[in-house]
C-alpha cells in the first residue's frame, strides 16, 4: 500500500506537468484552431529565464518566477503578432511546419545561450511529507496544488470574465466577434501569451526535480499526447490526459520498465481508436 501511494502521488505530480503543457496546446487550439508544436520548447525557455532571475541574479524564487512569466508573456504575444499571424489562412500543414521550426530554433537557441549541461534550481518547498507511510517530496505536492489553482482560475476566467467570454466568442466565429467590437487579433495574441506563461510555470515547478536542460522540450510530445487523450477542446481533459499518462508511466516504471517511455503513446492510440474526439471530447457546434 505504501509503494502504491508513493507511485500514485509521483505519477499525479508528473502528470500535472504534462497537463499544464497540454493546456497550452488546448488554449491555442480552442482560440485559433492551430496546434503549437513549439509548446515544449517554450516551457524550456521559460524555465531557463526563471533560472537566470533566481540563480543568476539572486532573486527570490517567486519574484524570479513572476519576472519570467512577464518575459514569456511578452514573448508569446509577439510571437503570434509578428510571426504566426502572417500565415493565417494558409493550409494547416504550413502552421505545423512553422511551429516545428520555431521549436527547433528555441531548443537550439537555449542551448547556445545557457549551454547543454543540466542546471539546478533551488526549491521553495524543501522537505518531505508522509501519507500513510508514503514519503513524498513537498515540491511534488506543490505541483499538484499549483495545477488545481490554475485550473480553477481558468474555469472562472472563461465563465465570469469579459475577456474569457471574448475569447470563446472569437473561437466560435471570428467575423461575428470582430463585428461585435471584440479585438480578435489582440485576443489571439493574448492566448499565445497565456500559453507561454502556463508552460513557464510548469517548467519552473518541475526544475527542482528534474533539472533544466534543452532536451526537456521533448516533454511537449507527451503533453501533446495528453491533449489528444483528453480532447483538444477540453481544459479539464488536458489535465486528465496528463495525469493518466503520468500515473501509468509511474507504475510502468516500477513494474514494466521497458514500457515506460511508450505507454503514454499506446494509450493515445487506444483512445483515438475508441473515442476519436478524446475522453472529454464532444460534438463541437459553432454558435452564430
Amino acid at each position: 500500500m505504501t509503494d502504491f501511494l508513493q507511485l500514485l502521488i509521483v505519477g499525479i505530480s508528473q502528470g500535472c506537468i504534462y497537463g499544464l503543457i497540454a493546456l497550452g496546446f488546448v488554449l491555442i487550439y480552442k482560440a485559433t484552431e492551430m496546434v503549437n508544436f513549439a509548446q515544449g520548447e517554450m516551457m524550456v525557455v521559460g524555465s531557463f529565464i526563471a533560472w537566470t532571475f533566481v540563480v543568476g541574479m539572486g532573486f527570490n524564487f517567486w519574484v524570479g518566477l513572476s519576472a519570467a512569466m512577464v518575459v514569456m508573456a511578452v514573448f508569446g504575444f509577439l510571437l503570434d503578432a509578428a510571426v504566426v499571424r502572417r500565415i493565417i489562412g494558409q493550409p494547416q500543414f504550413s502552421v505545423v511546419i512553422l511551429t516545428i521550426g520555431i521549436g527547433i530554433i528555441l531548443r537550439a537557441g537555449s542551448g547556445m545561450v545557457w549551454g547543454n549541461q543540466p542546471l539546478t534550481m533551488p526549491t521553495p518547498f524543501p522537505g518531505n511529507s508522509e501519507f500513510f507511510g508514503a514519503v513524498v517530496g513537498n515540491e511534488r505536492l506543490a505541483i499538484i496544488g499549483t495545477t488545481v489553482l490554475l485550473i480553477g482560475g481558468l474555469v472562472l476566467f472563461f465563465r465570469c470574465s469579459r475577456w474569457g467570454v471574448a475569447l470563446m466568442a472569437s473561437s466560435q466565429n471570428q467575423l461575428a466577434a470582430l463585428y461585435s467590437g471584440i479585438p480578435v487579433r489582440f485576443v489571439f495574441s493574448a492566448v499565445w501569451a497565456g500559453a507561454a506563461v502556463i508552460s513557464t510555470i510548469a517548467g519552473t515547478m518541475l526544475a527542482p526535480i528534474t533539472l533544466i536542460e534543452p532536451l526537456n522540450s521533448f516533454l511537449g510530445i507527451k503533453a501533446f499526447a495528453a491533449a489528444v487523450i483528453g480532447g483538444f477542446h477540453s481544459i479539464t481533459g488536458a489535465i486528465a490526459g496528463g495525469v493518466l499518462i503520468g500515473v501509468v508511466e509511474a507504475f510502468a516504471g516500477a513494474y514494466l520498465p521497458g514500457a515506460r517511455e511508450t505507454i503514454g503513446y499506446i494509450i493515445m492510440f487506444a483512445v483515438l481508436i475508441a473515442w476519436p474526439g478524446g475522453l472529454f471530447g464532444r460534438a463541437h457546434r459553432k454558435k452564430v
